[in-house]
């Protein structure tokens, strides 16, 4: 089995120490698992896709713009 290396900040180490009966290895390898999943699942999906790059970068600013009404709507004191 491979090994790789992973940094983690101090306090996140504290954390996981007091936590000493969990396999942490195995949780970082279910954890990557899952997410090459998920990028997997992303990619299949975004290949079949008929939409230009540019497309979605417009329905991403449509939404923007939806969610932005939305907001300025419910809370017209905000700005």
């Amino acid at each position: 089995m491979t090994e790789i290396k992973v940094k983690i900040p101090e306090d996140l180490k504290v954390e996981m120490d007091k936590l000493h009966h969990i396999d942490w290895s195995k949780v970082a390898r279910d954890s990557i698992r899952k997410k090459i999943t998920e990028l997997s699942i992303l990619n299949s999906i975004a290949q079949k896709s008929e939409l230009t790059e540019e497309d979605a970068i417009e329905l991403g600013r449509d939404i923007n713009r939806g969610i932005h009404k939305r907001y300025k709507e419910s809370y017209p004191d905000m700005e």
